[in-house]
Protein backbone atom coordinates (compact mmCIF):
# COMPACT_ATOMS: atom_id res chain seq x y z
CA UNK A 1 0.00 0.00 0.00
CA UNK A 2 1.60 3.36 -1.18
CA UNK A 3 1.94 5.94 1.94
CA UNK A 4 3.92 8.87 2.40
CA UNK A 5 5.26 10.95 6.03
CA UNK A 6 5.00 14.21 5.50
CA UNK A 7 5.03 17.36 7.68
CA UNK A 8 1.75 19.36 8.27
CA UNK A 9 2.76 23.04 6.69
CA UNK A 10 -0.57 24.96 7.42
CA UNK A 11 -0.07 27.87 10.35
CA UNK A 12 -2.68 26.52 11.88
CA UNK A 13 -2.32 22.97 11.76
CA UNK A 14 -5.06 20.41 9.99
CA UNK A 15 -8.38 23.26 10.81
CA UNK A 16 -11.62 23.87 9.60
CA UNK A 17 -9.81 25.31 6.11
CA UNK A 18 -7.20 22.95 5.71
CA UNK A 19 -9.00 19.84 6.47
CA UNK A 20 -12.09 21.13 3.86
CA UNK A 21 -9.89 21.63 1.13
CA UNK A 22 -8.00 18.45 1.89
CA UNK A 23 -11.09 16.16 2.21
CA UNK A 24 -12.81 17.68 -0.90
CA UNK A 25 -9.90 16.77 -3.00
CA UNK A 26 -9.70 13.05 -1.47
CA UNK A 27 -13.64 12.67 -2.06
CA UNK A 28 -12.85 12.81 -6.03
CA UNK A 29 -10.99 9.51 -5.79
CA UNK A 30 -13.04 5.98 -5.60
CA UNK A 31 -10.69 4.65 -3.17
CA UNK A 32 -10.15 4.76 0.94
CA UNK A 33 -7.39 7.23 1.85
CA UNK A 34 -6.42 7.41 5.41
CA UNK A 35 -4.61 9.91 7.42
CA UNK A 36 -2.44 9.03 10.59
CA UNK A 37 -1.52 10.97 13.66
CA UNK A 38 -0.36 9.54 16.60
CA UNK A 39 -1.58 6.46 16.43
CA UNK A 40 -5.70 7.69 15.61
CA UNK A 41 -6.34 7.49 11.60
CA UNK A 42 -8.62 9.53 9.96
CA UNK A 43 -10.46 9.12 6.67
CA UNK A 44 -9.04 11.73 4.62
CA UNK A 45 -12.43 12.10 2.69
CA UNK A 46 -14.14 13.66 6.15
CA UNK A 47 -13.14 17.56 7.04
CA UNK A 48 -14.38 16.26 10.64
CA UNK A 49 -12.35 13.33 11.29
CA UNK A 50 -8.98 15.37 9.80
CA UNK A 51 -9.72 18.25 12.01
CA UNK A 52 -10.28 15.57 15.24
CA UNK A 53 -6.45 14.49 15.17
CA UNK A 54 -5.49 17.71 16.10
CA UNK A 55 -2.40 17.47 13.98
CA UNK A 56 -0.90 21.15 14.30
CA UNK A 57 1.86 23.03 12.15
CA UNK A 58 5.10 20.75 11.69
CA UNK A 59 3.73 17.32 12.94
CA UNK A 60 4.48 14.29 11.30
CA UNK A 61 1.72 12.52 9.57
CA UNK A 62 1.31 9.16 7.36
CA UNK A 63 -1.33 9.36 4.38
CA UNK A 64 -1.91 5.58 2.99
CA UNK A 65 -4.12 4.39 0.57
CA UNK A 66 -4.20 1.91 -2.14
CA UNK A 67 -4.33 4.96 -5.27
CA UNK A 68 -0.48 5.96 -5.59
CA UNK A 69 -1.66 9.50 -6.63
CA UNK A 70 -4.29 9.80 -4.43
CA UNK A 71 -1.63 9.48 -1.67
CA UNK A 72 0.76 11.76 -3.66
CA UNK A 73 -2.12 14.35 -3.85
CA UNK A 74 -3.34 14.82 -0.24
CA UNK A 75 0.42 14.16 1.01
CA UNK A 76 1.23 17.90 -1.16
CA UNK A 77 -1.91 19.29 0.14
CA UNK A 78 -0.57 18.78 4.05
CA UNK A 79 2.57 20.02 3.30
CA UNK A 80 1.05 23.33 1.51
CA UNK A 81 0.39 26.35 4.09
CA UNK A 82 -3.46 25.70 2.97
CA UNK A 83 -3.94 29.10 5.29
CA UNK A 84 -2.16 31.46 2.63
CA UNK A 85 -4.18 33.24 0.09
Amino acid sequence: MPSQTVIVGSAEGLHARPAGIIAEAAEKYDTDIEITFEGEDADAASAMLIMALGAEKGAAVLVSGENADAVAEIAALIEQDLDAG
